[in-house]
């Protein structure tokens, strides 16, 4: 792995996604969550990542309320990102930056990325210099590494790369079930990564829970391996690469850091028995035609829709009634819509969350799917 020898300054291979955070009352639950940081802190490890988007800005604040008020500076490496819709020029990138900062209580970022790049909004960040005012950053001392996270296609990246040789680390999307997907291409884009010597980092490596929450028949085969929770297996599939220098885990509540640092803490790659386990797991998944959503909530959380669905929740819904045929689903699908939201038939067709879906959904087209089983009255 590339962690030693590139950056020293991480310990162990695991980090701490603000992503999911624990809630009460609509706003990050800091008790919860200074609990948390503390047990991954007490447990070696020290890499948190965080974003303006996550929790509608909420969670640069928990951060800086929950690790920076309470850790020295030194103590922890902290990430942060330029994320599309928060710029419009040139101009705007230090402003925003020195809020973020602001926002953070820090005076630097140990890592900064360019948010979410894709073929689309890459050629926004061209336009507005954003790759170069922000490595640009490093030399005044507010970053101290500059990458980018990625969510498309490795020719996307391929192309990047060859713009940007400034670029050192690449956050990509990476799990077991995406690692052959047509659609996600895990391994490809992790490929491109290695040919160009350039240390990768996962996000969604359980796949927004997805590879926790697995099929009866499924499940009985981690099971049987009696090695770990199946998000420990998930963890460590995507730590088991030798170009990959981080697994960010987006926690919700201190039993999820427990489990992510028990296995982790002593690092096991993956055997080849284990690969062939989660091959397995893989086509049974397949076999269900389940929406491959990860609830990274961006399709609402970075596209307002007009008709104010909450397009993840109705997926959930239609998963679970997917799944378990039961009542259960129903009642989900009720509370998704409940309080104003829309229904999936109310959706008029604009697209703006497929524009920024990571996933590449269809979503008209589920939606429309989600209506034929839920909206039949």
């Amino acid at each position: 792995m590339f962690s030693n020898s590139v950056f020293p300054e991480m310990k162990g291979n695991l980090g701490f996604g603000c992503m999911r955070l624990p809630m009460r009352d609509g706003k990050p639950d800091y008790d919860h969550m200074n609990a948390m940081v503390d047990a991954f802190m007490d447990a070696g490890f020290n890499y948190f990542d965080t974003a303006r988007p996550y929790h509608g800005g909420n969670s640069e604040i928990a951060v800086r309320e929950c690790l920076v008020k309470r850790y020295d500076r030194e103590r922890f490496l902290l990430a942060d990102k330029l994320t599309e819709p928060y710029f419009d020029s040139r101009e705007d990138i230090r402003p925003f930056i020195t809020d973020q900062l602001k926002s953070c209580g820090v005076d630097y970022f140990d890592y900064y990325l360019m948010h979410a790049q894709d073929a689309t909004n890459y050629r926004k960040f061209q336009r507005c210099k954003a790759y170069e005012t922000s490595a640009g950053f490093k030399d005044e001392g507010l970053i101290r590494h500059f990458g980018i996270s990625f969510h498309d296609k490795p020719e996307v990246l391929e192309m990047i790369l060859n713009d940007h040789p400034e670029v050192e680390f690449v956050q990509i999307q990476f799990n077991y079930l995406d690692y052959d997907s047509p659609s996600v291409e895990s391994r490809r884009v992790y490929e491109v990564c290695v040919d160009h010597g350039v240390p990768a980092m996962v996000m969604e490596p359980v796949k927004g829970g997805n590879l926790v929450r697995l099929p009866d028949k499924a499940d009985s085969i981690l099971r049987g391996m009696g090695g770990g929770s199946n998000a420990s297996y998930a963890l460590r599939f995507a730590a088991s690469f030798p170009g990959i220098v981080m697994v960010l885990s987006g926690m919700s509540d201190l039993q999820q850091v427990e489990d992510n640092v028990s296995a982790m803490k002593e690092f096991r790659p993956f055997s080849e028995e284990e690969f062939e386990a989660v091959r397995k797991v893989c086509g049974i998944i397949e076999s269900q035609n389940l929406i491959q959503c990860t609830a990274c909530r961006y399709c609402i959380e970075e596209n307002e829709c007009p008709e104010s669905i909450l397009i993840p929740d109705l997926f959930s819904a239609m998963n679970a009634h997917g799944q378990f045929h039961d009542w259960n689903s129903s009642l989900y699908y009720s509370k998704a819509v409940s309080r104003g939201h829309g229904k999936a038939s109310d959706c008029i067709g604009c697209g703006g969350c497929e524009d920024v879906c990571p996933q590449h959904l269809p979503i008209r087209e589920l939606l429309s799917d989600v209506s034929k089983v839920f909206d039949k009255s």
